[in-house]
């Protein structure tokens, strides 16, 4: 009982929000922070050849520099957003830009793969601790009757930086060896560092400890999954994913039962047994998942079956982000008023209209079918995204901040993942006629997210019920 109570004395939730002149540098170090993890991501996708010529790497070995950062993020974000309930998540946020920046600065001083590698691993445990913690300070950082503003906001920065990823990457490749890839991130990470300090929001911690024991088996879990679908994705033989994914499942089955009666568990129980928060992830796992079958194969399909050169693949592939960013802002603002179940199912309708209508594209489509196609399901991604990621935070009680923030992380990558390895397999399948099969099954994944989210419509819904009309937020 005294454990109970020192728990529910430490989860008082703090003030609603921060006043304006410090919530603009809050936002401005979290808006620095998150581009530069997802701009690192699509620099390094990018650059890879370039780096494995200079380092004399084989294209396989190679590889490695992006899958070590994938695996750091992947194995670390769960008990990393557990860890910010009980240090406090400008802790967890701050050490991590830090590690970031440290990291970045070791890996544009790489020598060889292998110092590439190890450097990637610790950026990538840099950028999971940005991550994880990353949705959980908007969430203090701006009044309630704004959080759907403050997420619009936070998702244009993510789809603007998504978008000028590859585009950064060749300007300083045109300039600069790909070291300045890296290093690019130093300036940037000091000056976050310096507005972090005196702006984030102190936030209430968690009377309980942290279990080790679960961070291990968490890794095992997610760590091993995610080998189980690389290799899948390379067609490896039967046996080693069987085993992969077995000994995946049997350390999620010891996590499960680990955590079943822990009050705050790492793997979020508690926030799964509330319909919202569980339907609103089904729901971003899902849409990721299309996302990601789109992304990796309109680039093998624009090139090898329109035969675009890489220049033309790059324009042909900006209206959806750019879209993106034009919609977030607008669905976070209405989110604020409407429910995630409408905005969100809205969304991802268009969306799944929009990833069968390229793959329905003709044999020799223009400029402008790509376009208005890719426009569309830009519009619907971006229309959802917000909303969606406001109800995954809203389902959540303050004190579980940091499990509902590490969910929102933990649904985008594996549903990318997830979506990438989809993609060999439809290759593996249907040869050609791979790409428009891979965009099918992402118009599928989009269609059984939107009902997932139309779900949450359903009698019982809280975001249903009316919400008082307040005045707008002018401070």
């Amino acid at each position: 009982m005294d454990a109970i109570a020192k728990t529910a004395r430490a989860t008082v939730s703090p003030a609603d929000g921060l006043p304006v002149p410090r919530r603009y540098g809050a936002v401005l170090t979290l808006s620095i922070a998150i581009a530069m993890a997802v701009l690192d991501t699509a620099i390094a996708n990018t650059a890879l050849p370039t780096i494995a010529a200079d380092l004399q790497a084989s294209p396989a070995a190679s590889v490695w520099v992006v899958n070590a950062y994938q695996l750091a993020v992947v194995v670390s974000l769960l008990p990393l957003a557990a860890l910010g309930e009980i240090v406090g998540y400008r802790a967890i946020y701050i050490a991590g830009l830090a590690l970031f920046t440290v990291a970045s600065l070791v890996c544009a001083a790489a020598w060889s793969l292998p110092s590439l590698t190890a450097a990637r691993v610790l950026q990538g445990f840099g950028a999971s601790g940005i991550m994880s913690v990353n949705a959980a300070l908007i969430r203090f950082s701006y009044p309630s009757r704004s959080l759907g503003r403050g997420i619009g906001f936070n998702t244009l920065v993510v789809a603007v930086s998504s978008a000028l990823g590859p585009t950064v990457a060749a300007g300083i490749l045109s300039v600069a060896p790909w070291p300045w890839l890296f290093a690019v991130n130093v300036p940037l990470g000091i000056v976050a560092l310096i507005v972090a300090v005196p702006t984030l929001p102190h936030t209430a911690r968690s009377g309980h400890r942290f279990d080790a024991v679960s961070a291990i088996l968490n890794a095992g879990a997610f760590g091993l999954l995610i080998v189980a679908i690389g290799e899948g994705a390379h067609q490896a033989g039967p046996l080693q994913i069987g085993l992969a994914l077995a000994a995946a499942l049997g350390f999620g089955v010891a996590l499960v039962r680990r955590q079943a009666a822990h009050p705050a568990p790492m793997l979020p129980l508690d926030l799964f047994r509330r319909p919202i928060f569980a339907l609103s992830a089904v729901t971003a796992a899902c849409s990721f998942a299309a996302q990601g079958l789109a992304f990796v194969a309109l680039p093998f399909y624009f090139q090898t079956t329109l035969g675009r050169s890489e220049v033309e693949t790059g324009l042909l592939m900006t209206p959806w982000p750019v879209v993106v960013a034009i919609m977030a802002p607008i669905a976070g603002r209405l989110s604020d008023r409407h429910s995630a179940g409408l905005l969100g199912g809205i969304g991802l309708f268009i969306l799944c209209l929009g990833l069968a209508l390229l793959a329905l594209l003709p044999p020799d489509p223009t400029v402008f079918d790509i376009c208005w196609r890719m426009a569309l399901c830009g519009w619907g991604f971006g229309f959802f995204q917000a909303p969606n990621q406001k109800a995954l935070l809203a389902s959540a009680p303050p004190h579980r901040a940091g499990g509902a923030s590490g969910i929102v992380a933990q649904a985008r990558l594996m549903g990318q993942t997830i979506g990438a390895a989809l993609v060999a397999l439809c290759f593996g399948l249907a040869g050609g006629q791979g790409p428009a099969l891979a965009l099918a099954l992402g118009a599928g994944f989009a269609g059984l997210a939107g009902i997932a989210s139309w779900a949450r419509l359903l009698p019982g819904d809280p975001a249903r019920r009316p919400r008082p009309v307040e005045p707008r937020d002018r401070r």
